[in-house]
């Protein structure tokens, strides 16, 4: 066991390979019916199950204890071995699960996982039958738990410094987009695109505001069904992403089916939804819109994933406002240039015509009234025209 156990540990495999090789040798090796492993979540002060030798089980990563919470939860504590040899489920720590089905099993054994005696998660054997668990095999346990224990923290530092990575690669990637020749509708679904790939989901979607209506309207989505699609705008302070409009903070929800202000927790069901992080997209005090991302497993947001959210959401506020200022300018661009061309065709009016400068600007409105074209449209066909008599 030791010897297959400092082979996966100094091979290149990804944590969540490691735990399942390691569950999987250790529940055929101690003869044993199942193997879980849990790991600690410093930050919640929480442990959740990662791993499971049985390969059918979907409670992986829903499964969650407090510290002395079950027998599992008081290993980690106490960071010492629990052996219960009979009647497991009759132990006065012991805590039921309906998906794990962990009443079934008459013998429990939970190994602290260490690493510099900081407790890095728990490693439990369960059978079926009565099993005694001789001190030896305890022992073994225990020196398997503390050469995981090392490697799971240098893996999870390994993907902390990946997931970085990735995220800065995320931010240079939207920087360039938002400053590329695109069109403000193909920036957004980039945005969204790239944003769920580095986020680790397949779903993100932008809402931007309709200052008037005070709406949140779909603007960009990823991987998303008709339904939602289709789904009714939202009003600023109603559901989710109306409140983060209104308050200018994000809100995390760790389940949206179950959240009572959620609009739409039956599409979310439909579509998978679970966890939810919503970010304003800000220029100065203002909100133009906001950032959803959505998990399909119960997930707890850290405040670097936030901030890292913020910061692509002010970006894409960025792309917004930068288009609406593109659009002032060409709109009063264009107003001085119908401008000049009206005061050309009055010239040529009041010239050809006799009459005096209101009376030009009169004649011009009313035609562009009875041909329903703009003025620019018929004083240009009045210069058009004095030109082609000269």
């Amino acid at each position: 066991m030791l010897r297959k156990v400092a082979e996966y540990v100094s091979s290149n495999l990804e944590l969540e390979d490691l735990l399942s090789r390691i569950v999987k040798m250790v529940a055929e090796i101690a003869s044993a019916d199942s193997c879980f492993i849990y790991l600690y979540d410093a930050k919640h002060h929480e442990l959740v199950l990662r791993a499971s030798s049985n390969p059918r089980t979907n409670a992986v990563g829903n499964i969650r204890l407090k510290l002395g919470e079950g027998v599992t939860g008081w290993a980690a504590k106490e960071k010492m071995p629990v052996a219960l040899a009979r009647e497991a489920y009759k132990d006065s720590r012991f805590k039921s699960f309906t998906n794990l089905a962990e009443d079934k099993y008459e013998s429990f054994l939970a190994v602290p996982i260490l690493s510099k005696n900081e407790i890095i998660g728990v490693m439990n054997v369960h059978s079926k039958r009565e099993c005694e668990y001789p001190e030896s095999q305890i022992n073994l346990l225990f020196t398997v738990s503390r050469y995981l224990g090392n490697a799971i923290e240098n893996a999870i530092i390994y993907e902390e410094v990946r997931k970085k990575a990735k995220q800065l690669d995320l931010l240079s990637e939207i920087s360039k987009t938002i400053v590329s020749d695109y069109y403000l509708k193909e920036i957004l679904q980039l945005i969204v695109t790239t944003t769920a790939q580095v986020m680790g989901s397949k779903i993100c979607s932008i809402m931007l505001l309709d200052e008037k209506k005070q709406e949140l309207v779909i603007a960009a989505t990823q991987s998303l069904s008709q339904e939602y699609l289709t789904k009714q705008n939202l009003k600023v302070g109603q559901s989710i992403s109306g409140k983060v409009v209104k308050e200018k903070r994000p809100i995390i929800v760790r389940d949206v089916t179950k959240e009572p202000g959620f609009m739409y927790p039956e599409i979310a069901r439909r579509e998978g939804l679970v966890s939810m992080l919503s970010v304003p997209m800000m220029i100065k005090d203002r909100v133009v819109g906001v950032i959803n991302f959505y998990t399909q497993k119960e997930y707890s947001f850290s405040k670097e994933e936030t901030d890292i959210l913020q910061a692509i959401a002010n970006q894409a506020a960025v792309a917004i406002e930068n288009t609406r200022l593109d659009q002032e300018i060409l709109a009063t661009k264009e107003a001085l240039e119908t401008r000049k061309l009206v005061e050309r065709a009055k010239g040529v009016l009041m010239r050809e015509l006799g009459i005096p400068e209101d009376e030009a600007h009169k004649r011009i409105h009313k035609k562009s009234m009875d041909l329903r074209k703009s003025m620019r449209e018929v004083a240009e066909a009045i210069i058009v025209a004095s030109d082609l008599r000269k």
